[in-house]
């Protein structure tokens, strides 16, 4: 299997026209590589890789994840 195929998935539904979905670099460095913005009703499918770490949501959202749902507070 190729490390891609078992990379992690995340599903974000936008609740609200804006929602900013971030992709954050690996390495010493953190740093933005990536920017989606949703509306509502859209829904994104992301991949943590080799060169993302971490997904930082921007306005109200659902995000679902292999462990479960989360709800941002915004």
């Amino acid at each position: 299997m190729e490390q891609s195929e078992k990379a992690d998935y995340i599903v974000v539904k936008a609740h609200e026209n804006g929602v900013h979905v971030i992709g954050l670099t690996r390495g010493q460095d953190t740093r933005f590589h990536h920017t989606e913005k949703l509306d509502k009703g859209e829904v994104l499918i992301a991949q943590f890789t080799d060169h993302t770490s971490a997904i930082k949501v921007r306005g109200k959202a659902t995000v679902f994840t292999k462990h479960g749902s989360i709800d941002t507070d915004v």
